[in-house]
């Protein structure tokens, strides 16, 4: 197993150190200091004790200082990595090419803009059989951007020329016999983490809306050569926190009083306002999840390792996902298939089948259900059951399961990691003042967790991975009795447990409350195998309509008869 030890100014020193060096002035540190920053550390040194090591912290916060003349960017990755793999897990990598099934009798509408929310299927087959071009749907797409997102704020910027550019070429590709595959001349849009060449890439943030960062990310490159068409950078709350932004909060299409959540605001707010195709968004604790609960929109966060993060934006080394928003999950295996595989520029990255069909016959699967937390979410109750019905119906045999949660492990201090790390990434940031430029300061909002990090002691983050460690093995044992086990989206730790793991989940809308706001439920499944939880989620999708619904305000407006 390897660890990624973020060694930033806190590795390889005493906690004590770092804490006085953060809090010091140009004064030298006294044994008082030392003695105060022994209440935050869980330390009682004696004040011999603390005269003997003053020398040595005085001495690091020397080092700290000779450190902090260099710069990182934070595209530099440490040199320890994470590996979610437990001890005797073999990865599966063995493919078979998926036969994607592109219907041929889709009729093209007379009324052109309910194209906006065909599955990418559906729209592969009218390009396919060239019923319409990549250059009509793609302008079709950002007529409805400039149509609607004043209102909705979920693009950060049109990539107007380059989209033009990619669907002219797709027509002629389609025209002269070279079809690429079904995401060919398909338009999409991107979290603005992603560095595309040529645009900016703000990261949501003041202090970066002017960014130009002078490559394209692995996944952008990876769609184009797949023929898909890039016509927009989606919003992200800044620094890939919450859905408030440099240019405000972007809103839930079913609830424009309503933030759409985040951090992948704009990615799940334009696939479900029909704005984009499909669009890709990022997690590193909840924001492909949560955006696309908040939205209605189905969201699938890969296994740590199964997309390249090479060219976005790092928040958490350890933790940091790229996967697909859409509005089903034959359309998310259909993007996550075009988007996985080993990238030279991400070591974190493996090679590891993807075996997706969309047939599959649930009663010949082992399924779990976290029975606790179900119980516990009584807010949800009745879309939950619904749900479960609806699987027990298509064949399914539930086990009861409980979650290595806080009853065998302190699975609560594990947020530490992701604070550290997040410290780490954007450690000249907030030593700079830089975090004073966002426009959210509150309890919630990233200056206030880029600038607690800097109070978590190195030795604290180890100890937090070490338990970590202990976690994955846990979760391992489980997960190896099961195929998939089912959840309750909202709320309890599976959202903090499966991402500490590197664990994949397919979020899926269920329903709406009383006040119209979608509901969703989570697919847990085994290391590497997205596979099983999108088949299980699109055979669920297939026997519901909750997808096939969209909001009304987006709907094409009717078109009148003569």
């Amino acid at each position: 197993m390897k660890y990624l030890l973020i060694i930033i100014a806190t590795a390889a020193i005493t906690a004590v150190s770092c804490f006085l060096w953060f809090n010091r002035s140009s004064k030298e540190i006294t044994d008082d200091d030392v003695q105060a920053a022994q209440k935050l550390l869980a330390l009682n040194l004696t004040d011999s004790e603390i005269d003997t090591l003053l020398a040595d912290v005085r001495d690091n916060a020397e080092d700290f200082d000779l450190m902090h003349q260099y710069t990182l960017g934070n595209e530099v990755p440490p040199a320890l990595l994470f590996d979610p793999v437990p001890q005797g897990f073999t990865i599966d990598t063995t493919s078979v090419s998926a036969q994607w099934r592109i219907p041929e009798e889709v009729i093209l509408p007379i009324n052109r803009d309910e194209l906006a929310f065909y599955s990418v299927l559906e729209l592969a087959s009218l390009l396919k059989n060239q019923k319409i071009t990549s250059t009509e749907l793609t302008q079709l797409y950002l007529d409805r951007i400039r149509r609607y997102d004043d209102t909705l704020l979920s693009v950060v910027t049109i990539t107007e020329e380059l989209a033009i550019k990619q669907a002219r070429r797709a027509d002629e590709e389609i025209q002269q016999g070279k079809y690429r595959g079904p995401l060919h001349g398909i338009p999409y849009g991107v979290k603005d983490l992603l560095a595309v060449a040529g645009y900016k890439t703000t990261w949501g943030a003041n202090s970066h809306k002017k960014q130009t960062i002078d490559q394209t990310a692995t996944v952008v490159k990876k769609l184009e050569e797949a023929g898909a068409i890039l016509i927009a950078k989606l919003t992200s709350g800044a620094l890939a926190r919450g859905d408030v932004w440099f240019g405000g909060t972007t809103k839930n299409p079913w609830d424009l009083a309503q933030g759409a959540s985040g951090s992948s605001a704009g990615s799940a707010s334009a696939v479900v306002a029909g704005l984009v195709g499909f669009a890709i968004g990022t997690e590193t604790m909840g924001s492909i999840v949560s955006p696309a609960t908040r939205c209605g929109a189905t969201g699938l966060r890969p296994t740590f390792g199964r997309v390249s993060r090479h060219g976005v934006m790092t928040l958490s080394w350890s933790l940091d996902k790229v996967g697909p928003i859409c509005r089903s999950a034959e359309d998310a295996a259909l993007v996550f298939d075009a988007i996985r595989g080993i990238d030279p520029n991400d070591k974190t990255t493996v090679d590891a089948a993807f075996n997706y069909d969309g047939q599959v016959d649930l009663a010949s699967l082992r399924i779990g259900t976290v029975e606790k937390y179900f119980e516990d979410d009584t807010v949800n109750q009745e879309f939950n059951e619904q749900a479960l019905e609806v699987l027990k119906k298509l064949g399914a045999n539930f086990q009861s399961v409980s979650l290595p949660d806080s009853t065998s492990l302190p699975v609560k201090v594990l947020s530490l990691i992701m604070f550290a790390e997040a410290g780490a990434a954007f450690d000249d940031f907030t030593r700079s003042n830089l975090d004073d430029s966002l426009v959210r300061q509150d309890e919630r909002s990233r200056p206030n967790a880029l600038r607690q990090s800097r109070f978590i002691p190195a030795v604290e983050y180890i100890q937090a991975n070490r338990y970590r460690q202990q976690l994955i093995l846990a979760m391992d044992s489980l997960m190896q009795q099961y195929d998939v086990i089912v959840s309750p989206t909202k709320g309890f730790r599976q959202l903090l447990i499966t991402n500490m793991t590197g664990h994949p989940v397919v979020v899926v809308p269920i329903g709406f409350d009383e006040d119209g706001h979608p509901q969703s439920i989570t697919f847990i499944g085994n290391l590497y195998d997205e596979a099983t939880i999108l088949e299980v989620a699109n055979a669920y999708q297939q026997a519901t309509d909750t997808e096939d619904q969209h909001p009304a305000f987006f709907l094409p407006e009717p078109i009148a008869e003569n």
